[in-house]
């Protein structure tokens, strides 16, 4: 098992490692405390780990309860939020319970929504169910639900109180939710780390040095700028796009897709502009079609533009843009909003 603290605004660890999910109980207990956890978790996830993870509870003295909702990111609803908090408050959730949010992102953001606003912020735990949530939406503190306009437009930031990373649980996700996580993998590799490529390409992955990684990257991040302001931009690579992608299909492109598409689309906007060599380019569309991941959008320039408009990193007539920048690593680049047509038809020239 592998240990990665993070010391924002509440200081808590991230465990990496395989069979946690047994010992869960004890761990969120030691973390969290309180009598009643509040397990939040999607009908998928519900069938397979729901039973053993409210075993783990009740072995470490919790009394459980569970709010289940469907899976897929039509779920992070206002009503469903509104749903959980009147929920909470019928079980009697006091301030010194916990909210257990099992399951991929949705599930987590939503979970982690409502810890931070019922009754002004109670702790929550994380135990991601998907590569994608292990290495990126658990970790760092960003809860949402989604607004008719555009996706986690209404949040807090809320850290846990600690997150078990159990990767085991991913052995029953089917290839085309495992391939969202690596989506999100490829984007550390391309802002801080590439050997993170060289793993990806791996015959057999190994897992616990990838999230490692990954979280370990997030986490230097996070604790630099843990409210948004700068240097955490740059965890946003590929999510302009990948956002308006996701919008415009109303979500039948999933999160990981979309941001894959989302990097391509960025990277080659960057080769365009002389901000990094075209090898950088080929490295990530390599690796994303070895993953079984899309790298055209459906979408024209317009259309992403348009849609790219109620991004969280606007601010007023600008927006922020994440490019690859030299051989290494990204910038952040300060950007009109009359320009992202113009930068999004040079990224997707000529298609791949």
């Amino acid at each position: 098992m592998r240990t990665v603290n993070v010391k924002a605004s509440t200081q808590y660890d991230v465990l990496i490692g395989a069979g946690l999910l047994r010992d869960a109980g004890w761990w969120i207990k030691s973390a969290a405390g309180g009598d009643l956890a509040v397990v939040v978790t999607d009908d998928i996830v519900a069938k397979l780990y729901l039973s053993r993870t409210v075993a783990s509870l009740t072995g470490a003295g919790y009394k459980t309860v569970v709010f289940e909702i469907p899976n897929g990111e039509a779920s992070k609803t206002a009503q469903n939020y509104i749903k959980l908090l009147d929920f909470m408050a019928e079980a009697g959730v006091t301030r010194s319970d916990v909210v257990v949010a099992l399951g991929g992102g949705v599930v987590g953001d939503l979970a982690g929504f409502a810890a931070a606003t019922y009754m002004r912020g109670i702790p929550y735990a994380q135990i991601p169910t998907t590569l994608l949530a292990a290495v990126d939406s658990s970790v760092g503190g960003k809860t949402a639900i989604d607004l008719d306009a555009g996706k986690n437009l209404a949040g807090a930031f809320y850290q846990p109180k600690i997150v078990i990373c159990d990767y085991d649980l991913f052995k029953t996700l089917p290839e085309r939710v495992f391939a969202d996580g690596c989506a999100e993998v490829a984007k550390y590799a391309m802002i801080a780390d590439g050997d993170l490529f060289n793993m990806l390409g791996e015959p057999q992955l190994d897992l616990e040095e990838i999230i490692t990684r990954c979280v370990t990257i997030k986490r230097d991040v996070v604790c630099e700028d843990e409210f948004d302001t700068g240097a955490r931009n740059l965890l946003n690579f590929g999510h302009t796009v990948g956002h308006a992608v996701e919008k415009l299909s109303d979500f039948a492109i999933s999160h990981g897709e979309a941001v894959a598409i989302g990097m391509v689309v960025e990277t080659r906007a960057a080769v365009f502009a002389g901000l990094c060599g075209s090898e950088r380019l080929e490295t990530l569309l390599q690796t994303l079609k070895k993953c079984g991941l899309p790298t055209k959008s459906p979408y024209g320039a317009a259309e992403l533009a348009d849609a790219a408009l109620s991004d969280k990193k606007r601010r007023g007539g600008v927006i922020t843009l994440i490019f690859p920048s030299g051989e290494t690593g990204c910038v952040l680049t300060q950007t009109k909003v009359e320009e992202l047509e113009r930068i999004f038809a040079a990224g997707l020239e000529g298609g791949v």
